[in-house]
């Protein structure tokens, strides 16, 4: 009955919420004594409504999606603040520096990723991030890529050594691999960092530079067994995971993505049924929590599919497979656009327009005050050129601000005046 009441009184509630959210200032006596005594009676439900559909149509958050919450932030917010909120940015200094001050305050940074150097104690770390959320006017994407094992331990000085994802893999455990995510919730959590970008999902068909320890096994199966409930684990205890490096092409080369393009020469049958296999397993999941909140893009040539562009600025992989083919409707963002398979051919702001047309929605990058505002004004110029449509900004700022709804960071609440 209250969504037919909804349906019904459509036009006062539009009117209503105007009056209310998207214009500031004081609210008409007439709207706020009665926003549907004008009301006339529907096909469904009569006027006078009831006192609890009276109250349910008020209350118009819950009746909204996250992404529709969010679009009416996106609607208010200024060209510099939308930009902003696309990049996640990096910086090269070990505390709480003016220039990450100035990336947060001023440039409008969305996120902000931290490495092993500066997180060298828990309350060092834990008060350098509660300084970065406290001066951001949206609050932030913080995030780091803690996995386990031998290389890729962002966390080592604080919680010390943890399991590889290959080690969880060789455990022939699922519930050991709900244990490491459950404990990677609590340590990530406790300092403030609400993003990991892990886990690493590709699958290790040659054991290569971007593979070696750091994947779930040698098929999908086994990728889906391991590192589901590991995701599932992180995401039901609050932690956004970022399932990498789409579209999975890394495992099977040796070459180092840091270093050059790597390629993947398979064909599309095999393409499909072993790489891109964990992501449509997972974003789809009936388990609500094994959907992944972010997916990583990376550098990675697969002829087959597009013989043109790598797998991140691939418009055929990024639009068509992924949110057209598999359905994601979540935030992507890209792996660090100065990796030398991308800044061989473009500069950083080239990059990212490039990464958004494809359809990220998220830019990952720039270390710096300075590199951030050339990304920026990069970013601007295509806007005026034409380069880069307003609409995708709006789109993929509209995911940012979901995932920090949904995951609490922001609330799920019409923006105030």
């Amino acid at each position: 009955m209250l969504v037919l009441a909804f349906i019904t009184a459509g036009g006062a509630l539009f009117a209503y919420f105007n009056a209310a959210y998207l214009f500031p200032g004081p609210l008409p006596s007439s709207v706020i004594a009665d926003p549907f005594a004008s009301n006339p009676s529907g096909p469904f439900i009569a006027a006078p409504y009831s006192p609890a559909q009276i109250n349910a149509l008020r209350h118009l958050s819950d009746h909204m999606s996250y992404k529709q919450l969010a679009s009416l932030y996106v609607a208010r917010m200024s060209l510099d603040e939308k930009l902003g909120q696309l990049i996640m940015v990096e910086y090269a200094d070990d505390y709480y520096s003016p220039d990450l001050d100035n990336m947060i305050t001023n440039l409008h940074a969305g996120g902000v990723i931290l490495y092993e150097f500066q997180m060298q104690s828990f309350a060092q770390t834990k008060h350098d991030i509660a300084l970065m959320q406290q001066h951001a006017k949206i609050p932030l994407l913080i995030s780091t890529d803690e996995e386990g094992g031998p290389y890729v331990h962002r966390l080592s000085h604080i919680y010390g050594s943890r399991p590889s994802a290959w080690d969880i893999y060789q455990s022939g455990s699922v519930a050991y691999a709900a244990q490491q995510g459950h404990k990677m919730a609590h340590d990530l959590l406790a300092l403030g960092i609400n993003v990991d970008l892990a886990p690493d999902v590709d699958v290790m068909l040659v054991p290569g530079y971007d593979t070696v320890t750091r994947t779930f096994g040698t098929t999908a199966q086994d990728v889906i067994k391991y590192a589901g409930p590991f995701m599932a684990a992180m995401q039901q205890d609050g932690l956004i995971a970022c399932i990498k490096h789409y579209p999975g092409g890394l495992g099977d080369t040796t070459e180092d993505a840091h270093k050059t393009l790597p390629s993947d020469n398979r064909s599309v049958s095999q393409i499909y049924s072993t790489e891109l296999a964990p992501y449509k397993y997972f974003v789809n999941a009936s388990n609500p929590y094994m959907r992944p909140g972010m997916i990583m893009s990376t550098d990675v040539l697969m002829p087959a599919i597009d013989p043109h562009w790598p797998g991140e600025l691939s418009y055929r992989f990024m639009t068509q497979i992924l949110r057209q083919e598999f359905g994601y409707d979540g935030v992507v963002i890209t792996d660090a656009l100065y990796m030398q398979g991308i800044a061989q051919q473009w500069d950083m702001s080239e990059a990212a327009v490039l990464a958004l047309n494809a359809g990220n929605d998220m830019l990952l990058g720039p270390t710096g005050s300075d590199q951030t505002l050339a990304m920026i004004n990069g970013l601007k110029a295509a806007l005026q050129d034409g380069r880069l449509s307003i609409l995708r900004v709006n789109e993929a700022v509209t995911r940012i601000l979901a995932l920090k709804m949904q995951y609490h960071l922001m609330p799920a609440v019409p923006p105030s005046a």
